[in-house]
């Protein structure tokens, strides 16, 4: 897999994503919700919300490189916020 130039961000990127898939398999094993309506008008569970979170954080990062030359921890910050408000209110 050397094609694939695995380095120390890019393996940390896709751990914290297998480990957020497991911990929202665990929750919705243990903790069964009822979809939720939010500002979007549609029903949405934790599972949608967190999808939700992961496309609009994809386009917050391309954004960001795209329009600034600014640190990516920037967009870091960005993604919290837009996740915490995607839980909050979607």
């Amino acid at each position: 897999m050397a094609w694939m130039a695995w380095t120390f961000p890019t393996a940390l990127f896709f751990i914290v994503i297998g480990c957020l898939l497991v911990i929202f398999t665990i929750l919705a094993v243990k903790y069964p919700e009822t979809p939720r309506t939010g500002v979007l008008r549609i029903e949405t569970t934790r599972g949608d919300r967190l999808f939700i979170t992961l496309l609009g954080s994809a386009f917050i990062n391309l954004a960001w490189l795209g329009l600034t030359g600014a640190s990516q921890w920037g967009a870091l910050v960005v993604c919290l916020f837009y996740a915490t408000a995607v839980f909050r209110w979607v």
